[in-house]
């Protein structure tokens, strides 16, 4: 998903660990641009094949062949590809087709299961058929949800009727026959009309609405290819192994590449198809939709208008790679994504987001400073706060020998001698929410800013080889107080940099558990591999490494953990490494050899105390706990009323509420009470607010810190 967040891209025989990037969510989202996970899909059965059917190639089966190989040769496991590993493949790859079982009869799963111990050697073979009669069932059955769809516009539904949809069918049972998927998709449709008259629009205009997106949504899937099938199909192998190993069509390789190279005016957005819906899985660094503010990760986008007041275009169902050519555009160009909040029940509030379309570059995704003041008794201290997007270096200007290339740690530095020649700070936050990572030298250089040189991070290869990656001996920029401000999207690099403040004592880390990316890819372009012959094989990332603290602990799947917990809307049993069904297991190595700091744990309990007791009483902290609150509830419901009054009352309930916190907000601080919900605009930062307040406590704690820093410490 992140143009800093993946390994460069190396010769097959060697391996970089210039990167350490979030290729989890990266790796396959914006790339994925074929893949209508659960919309309208394939033909029959290889059994039975029609003219219509999809079939695989040669090339197909030279790829299956070269990947099945490469996973046992050079994946972190170092497993075999055998019955378990087929069993697992199986389950994957109906997932992917079908995962909220809407399409598929409990027939066709029993039909299945003889495939299940088949298909790792269909894979090691090249022998696909088994992956396509699948597929081709698939479209079968789209084409008969499709068509049922589209009948069952012709009569208005009794949206009197107090009934529910289940719009949560990811463990619930196969569907026994035609008659259950029918009522499944009876109410879908009801639910689907319901959403949009929920904004207003009438039964006829909703119907026409859906009648374009079923037949929209038909048509596309006509147009899937056998490199898309073949594709999703590899995908569900690969992520047997770990969630982070990927395959790319020739295509797909190309929109890869797009991607980070960051040659294309856009929004900074990566996005993936789930359940028939686009959806931001990752705001890039520098991007204007990180910039803005409005466009959240896990985010669905239903519709996309140009300019200010161009129509919105209806783009559930759409192919990702048709609704990213509508967002993309000449930079300095605006688009409009009417979008909802992500795990939200269909038919939630949705808003409507205008973003400038730009070109990201490094000067967009810099760290940047500002400067906060904190009262504690009759002295004013001087927060520094430092936002670290990403881990970023302008590896071209540095090849070309610029002595002055942009990086973070450069970057960093350059900030914190202008807080020392603007009268010192008392303290410093560094803020890496929402940083997925980059380039992994550059988490150690910012290591090396608040610590002297030493071990930063460790590694271990395939093979067990561990290599102690450390710091350079530059010269500490900044020896006081430090706070480091996480959320469960920081990950990789950011968390490498986390886990090394906490691990030598240096910062107290703060906010919410990160993301648990510990893994290293590397990726395998495999046209390398055609010897000249029948081009167009695609590329593969495969894990090769694990990165471990200088303690010996992974972060993988764990990630790193606060030393104070702040709230947060990103759900860990929806975001993050542990969420993921085949993440590589947390494990242990042998510590370096480092020397700590010193030790910040005995002042924490007396940070929480005074943190638990501030937070009780502050109007700001107070109103995004209940937002937070009112996002855990929304995602703790799986079915909706299909009663279009019942409906109507929910959702403005869900808008008085809302009123009701912010206008308890503003009344504790003087302000005007608002008479509308719309009227709502952004609050402020109440978590980056706490942790200044925490800073600030550091200050007043630890001894050996001067009172203002200086160039040098």
């Amino acid at each position: 998903m992140y143009q800093a967040g993946h390994q460069e891209e190396t010769a097959p025989r060697r391996r970089t660990w210039s990167r350490a990037g979030t290729t989890a969510l990266a790796a396959v989202v914006v790339v994925a641009c074929s893949l209508l996970l659960g919309t309208a899909r394939a033909p029959s059965q290889v059994a039975n094949a029609t003219a219509g059917d999809l079939a695989p190639t040669d090339r197909q089966a030279k790829v299956s062949r070269l990947v099945s190989s490469m996973f046992e040769r050079s994946h972190y496991r170092q497993a075999p590809i055998n019955d378990p590993v087929s069993s697992l493949v199986l389950d994957r790859y109906l997932e992917s087709l079908d995962g909220n079982r809407s399409y598929f009869l409990a027939s066709d799963i029993a039909e299945f299961e003889r495939y299940r111990y088949q298909l790792d050697d269909a894979i090691s073979s090249g022998k696909l058929d088994p992956a396509f009669a699948i597929y081709n069932r698939f479209q079968e059955r789209n084409r008969e949800r499709m068509a049922f769809a589209l009948e069952s516009l012709k009569q208005e539904p009794d949206f009197t009727l107090d009934e529910t949809f289940d719009f949560d069918r990811e463990h619930a049972p196969w569907a026994a026959n035609k008659a259950e998927l029918d009522e499944i998709w009876r109410k879908r449709v009801k639910n689907d009309a319901i959403s949009l008259m929920l904004t207003n629009k009438t039964w006829p205009e909703a119907r026409d609405i859906l009648q374009k997106r079923y037949e929209r949504a038909a048509k596309r899937s006509e147009q899937v290819t056998s490199d898309d099938v073949f594709e999703n199909f590899m995908n569900a192998f690969a992520h047997v192994f770990d969630p982070h190993s990927s395959y790319f069509s020739p295509r797909n390789s190309e929109e890869y590449r797009i991607q980070m190279s960051l040659s294309y005016e856009g929004i900074g957005a990566s996005l993936q198809v789930v359940d028939d819906y686009v959806t931001v899985m990752e705001i890039l660094p520098g991007g204007s939709a990180q910039q803005s503010g409005e466009l959240k990760a896990t985010d669905r986008i239903l519709a996309v208008g140009q300019g200010k007041a161009g129509e919105l275009v209806d783009v559930v169902g759409w192919r990702l790679d048709d609704v990213v050519q509508l967002i993309r555009g000449p930079g300095g160009s605006q688009v409009r994504l009417q979008v909802q909040p992500g795990n939200a029940a269909p038919g939630s509030n949705e808003r409507v987001v205008t973003l400038t379309r730009k070109k990201i570059t490094l000067e967009a995704q810099a760290a940047k400073k500002e400067l906060r003041k904190v009262k504690r008794g009759d002295k004013e201290l001087r927060i520094g706060v430092i936002t670290v997007p990403s881990f970023y270096q302008d590896f071209n200007a540095r090849t070309a020998g610029d002595a002055d290339y942009r990086s973070t740690t450069r970057d960093v530095r350059r900030l914190i001698e202008e807080f020392n020649k603007d009268g010192g700070i008392d303290g410093l936050v560094l803020d890496l929410r929402e940083n997925g990572g980059g380039h992994l030298s550059e988490a150690i250089g910012l290591v090396n800013l608040f610590v002297p040189k030493g071990p930063v991070v460790q590694l271990r290869e395939t093979g067990g080889r561990v290599e102690v990656l450390e710091s350079d001996d530059q010269g500490v920029a900044y020896s006081g107080p430090l706070t480091i401000l996480v959320d469960r999207f920081s990950a990789s690099a950011s968390e490498i940099f986390a886990a090394a403040m906490q691990d030598y004592g240096r910062g107290v880390v703060i906010g919410q558990e990160t993301y648990g990316k510990g893994s290293v890819q590397n990726l395998y372009p495999l046209d390398r591999y055609a010897l000249g012959q029948d081009p167009g094989y695609g590329q593969l990332t495969v894990t090769i490494g694990m990165y471990y603290r200088v303690t010996g602990d992974s972060t993988q799947n764990r990630g790193v953990q606060p030393d104070i917990k702040l709230p947060s809307a990103i759900s860990p049993e929806e975001v993050g490494e542990s969420s993921r069904e085949s993440a590589l297991p947390w494990n242990r190595i042998r510590s370096s050899n480092f020397k700590p700091e010193g030790s910040l744990t005995p002042m924490l309990a007396e940070l929480q105390r005074d943190h638990d007791a501030r937070i009780a009483t502050d109007p700001d902290f107070q109103y995004a706990e209940g937002e937070i609150a009112a996002v855990e509830t929304m995602r703790q419901e799986k079915s909706v009323s299909l009663n279009l009054k019942q409906r109507q009352a929910d959702r403005e309930r869900r808008k008085q509420e809302q009123l009701a916190r912010e206008n308890t907000r503003r009344a504790a601080h003087g302000e005007t009470p608002l008479k509308s919900a719309e009227d709502i605009k952004d609050s402020p930062d109440a978590i980056l607010a706490e942790a200044t307040q925490i800073t600030a406590d550091l200050t007043q704690l630890e001894p050996r810190y001067v009172a203002r820093t200086r160039p040098g410490g």
